[in-house]
């Protein structure tokens, strides 16, 4: 096997077998006489598990993964032409998409038997985001290879924030620099320039205010519900202790009536027993 498929077949356990399969796998490895395939095989990490549920997810839903990084292809298409209404709209589905898959990973893994935490699931919900604005880490998540959660600090569509390209953020430097403030040219260049940070740090506001509604609104909704499904527990909780009074009550009444049978029946041999013989 090469070490990309030797990845593929490890990254596809569960964490509590990676280790067990790796040492197998340097094993046979240098039974074959490669010890470079052993070395690098034995340099693999052992995946977290919000790592896992992300390949989980990632080997599972093949179709949602690509959907999402469909989306980030759209994010970013959107910050180059700086089209505020599409990133907006982006924006709000972004969110809904990266909040379906966290909680389809944490199903799939609850499926399994393992539950994810909410450290866990934040971490998920970063990796995907962090997708979304870098193509290597989209890649990553693709192949269902990761080795630990991956996360995001720059710009671009994590952050909604658009980011101009490397040459444009070249000649953008302070107008006591370069700009000619008596050239009508530079000046028309340098109110464009600006009109176009204004739309992009408008567009981004919008986004995250968006995204924060919409983060807010799932928030409430899911504290509505804890709150019904507390009021469900706590009058299952009072059922239960009547039950189990009813029931410690019938054994009691069994009990007696169980004694009461004994001895009657031991009453009616006796009689039965001093019948005199026909």
């Amino acid at each position: 096997m090469t070490l990309e498929e030797i990845v593929a077949e490890l990254y596809g356990l569960p964490p509590g077998e990676f280790v067990a399969a790796r040492t197998e796998r340097v094993r046979q490895a240098r039974d074959a006489g490669d010890k470079a395939l052993a070395t690098a095989i034995g340099t693999l990490r052992r995946p977290t598990v919000a790592a896992w549920a992300v390949n989980l997810l990632a080997r599972t839903t093949a179709d949602d993964i690509r959907a999402l990084l469909d989306l980030g292809d759209a994010l970013r298409d959107a910050q180059r032409r700086l089209s505020a209404d599409q990133l907006r709209a982006l924006g709000t589905q972004r969110q809904q998409v990266v909040n379906a898959l966290t909680r389809k990973a944490a199903d799939l893994a609850a499926a399994r038997g393992q539950r994810l935490s909410e450290s866990v699931l934040r971490d998920i919900g970063g990796t995907l985001q962090a997708a979304l604005a870098d193509p290597d880490i989209a890649d990553q998540v693709a192949a269902g290879t990761l080795a630990a959660a991956a996360s995001y600090e720059g710009f671009g569509p994590a952050a909604l924030v658009a980011v101009p390209p490397a040459r444009d953020r070249a000649e953008r430097v302070t107008p006591s620099e370069t700009t000619d403030r008596s050239d009508p040219a530079s000046a028309a260049k340098e109110l464009e320039l600006t009109l176009a940070d204004l739309e992009s740090a408008r567009a981004a506001t919008a986004s995250a205010r968006t995204a924060q509604e919409a983060a807010t609104s799932e928030l409430s909704e899911l504290e509505t519900r804890l709150t019904r499904l507390r009021g469900e527990v706590a009058d299952a909780e009072a059922q239960r202790r009547f039950a189990l009074a009813a029931e410690r009550s019938a054994r009691d009444t069994l009990h007696r009536a169980e004694k009461h049978l004994a001895a009657a029946e031991r009453r009616a041999e006796q009689a039965r027993k001093q019948l005199p013989a026909s």
